[in-house]
């Protein structure tokens, strides 16, 4: 098996079939997609799917972010293993700019340019969090003057080596995956990319921003918006900054 692809569904139906839609066109022959269902949820629209090699993972118990790409992990099969968010479109169909990126054996993780709906690039490649751009980050402090900042990493026409890149749309090379044993699922949501991001670098792997393939990201930005998801954001960022 070449590539596993892991997704994880939060009464995201109508995301996840536009997803798997589009994973129709892939230009890749060896793949799976390991579908894991977090809450109960209807599945009607797989019935329109059966053609992809879809393997689905009903929770019995909602599970973290970290926890549910683990459990997806352990059941698959691929050279790489790619978590993908379902609010993901996948406009073009050759990811082979990208998978190209491993013949570096230094590379133990990639991820493609992101663009938002508009086609504007965002800020999926990042510097290493600290207390200042959490603080701006958690609390939209730029956005309140209408103002997002610049990119971390400037675009370009060249992979770029990063220090972390954003849990939405990222392929692993299985041994570095393993290596550091997965995500850490003291991180129930939110920092936990940037935590595995760190811990692969710790261990001597290159993370790659990779502009020769790019796709499309509607962010639901949940911690904006709810105060639940805003705790969890908080929570983690203390825990990624001390360690506790």
């Amino acid at each position: 098996m070449f590539i596993s692809f892991s997704i994880i569904s939060h009464e995201q139906g109508d995301l996840v079939r536009r997803l798997l839609t589009d994973m129709r066109a892939l230009q890749i022959t060896d793949f799976e997609i390991i579908l894991t269902l977090n809450l109960p949820e209807r599945d009607d629209f797989l019935s329109e799917l059966t053609d992809l090699p879809l393997r689905v993972v009903r929770n019995h118990t909602p599970k973290g972010f970290g926890a549910n790409h683990n459990a997806a992990f352990a059941l698959a099969q691929g050279r790489y293993f790619a978590i993908v968010n379902p609010d993901v479109r996948l406009p073009l169909s050759d990811p082979g700019a990208l998978l190209a990126s491993f013949a570096d054996s230094n590379i133990g993780a990639c991820a493609p340019t992101v663009l938002s709906p508009q086609g504007g690039e965002e800020d999926n490649a990042r510097r290493f969090p600290t207390v200042l751009r959490l603080i701006r980050r958690v609390l939209g402090f730029w956005s309140v003057f209408g103002f997002r900042g610049k990119l971390d990493y400037c675009p370009n026409l060249s992979p770029v080596a990063v220090d972390w890149v954003a849990g939405i749309f990222v392929i692993f090379r299985r041994e570095a995956f393993a290596e550091v044993q997965g995500f850490d699922e003291r991180f129930f949501m939110y920092m936990e990319d940037a935590d595995i991001c760190r811990r692969l670098q710790h261990a001597g792997w290159l993370v790659l921003l990779v502009p020769g393939w790019s796709i499309v990201h509607d962010a639901r930005r949940a911690s904006h918006r709810s105060i639940k998801h805003l705790r969890w954001h908080l929570i983690s960022a203390f825990r990624y900054l001390t360690g506790l």
